[in-house]
């Protein structure tokens, strides 16, 4: 579990997809995206990335997909400034390695993590494989994240490896997208199940999650809320933190 406290305002952002469908496609969503942590730069005291931040992410030893200058510029400049962010691996950016701590001093997080931010409990993660259903997507993420198989991947060439990993990633996304914009309605949303399931065993003020492309606040009980936090695609929405209550909101 990890501990902050701070006067200022906690940011949590997910589902940039950036590169998606390509880098024309997706510029002016960073260039919006760049403006924004421009913004709370001046009152964040952290700042939560929850995955997906690219379409498609993959580390070679010494190489790393082109582009997103502008996001990696400001990015370290917010770290620069004493700001810790954190980021939460998603099912797109999965291969997520060491070059965010070591260039961006970014910390990043495989798997979800409890927080206490001034006292109220918080459970962060991407969203991606929680719940009792998907089966087909957890055994396929078993053999994304196994090392042997990403060995493997290691030896196809850059210049062949990263253009066929964006293009299914993107169909992917294409495939999935409708899927992901449809509300099944506050009982039926699987990752509400899941946090009233969490909820039977421990306390937790504030679920927060992506992956879904929805913005939600859905109330759990009288002292538990779950929030999605949307994307950047189409819904360009965030969630702030006062250090009293949680606020999504629309840039």
């Amino acid at each position: 579990m990890i501990t902050l406290d701070t006067n200022k305002k906690i940011y949590f952002a997910s589902d940039n997809h950036l590169g998606n469908p390509d880098f024309q496609a997706s510029i002016g969503r960073e260039k919006k995206f760049v403006a924004w942590l421009d913004e709370i730069k001046s009152d964040a005291g952290a700042v939560f990335l929850l995955g997906d931040l690219f379409d498609f992410w993959f580390e070679y030893k010494s190489v790393i997909p082109k582009g997103f200058a502008r996001t990696f510029g400001k990015l370290a400049e917010i770290s620069d400034m004493g700001i810790p962010i954190h980021f939460f691996v998603g099912n797109h950016d999965l291969w997520v390695n060491d070059y965010f701590k070591k260039e961006l001093n970014i910390e990043v997080h495989h798997s979800p993590k409890e927080f206490i931010i001034n006292n109220k409990k918080f459970f962060i993660g991407h969203g991606d494989g929680l719940g009792p259903k998907d089966k087909s997507f957890k055994l396929l993420k078993k053999i994304f994240t196994n090392s042997f198989y990403q060995f493997l991947f290691r030896w196809i060439h850059p210049d062949l490896g990263i253009p066929f990993g964006q293009y299914m990633s993107q169909k992917n996304k294409d495939k999935s997208l409708k899927n992901d914009l449809i509300f099944n309605g506050n009982d039926e949303e699987w990752l509400t199940k899941y946090c009233k399931l969490k909820l039977e065993t421990n306390h937790y003020d504030y679920f927060v999650f992506g992956h879904r492309h929805l913005p939600l606040d859905i109330k759990l009980s009288e002292t538990s809320t779950y929030f999605n936090l949307g994307d950047w695609i189409s819904h360009f929405t965030y969630c702030s933190f006062d250090g009293k209550e949680m606020k999504l909101s629309k840039y």
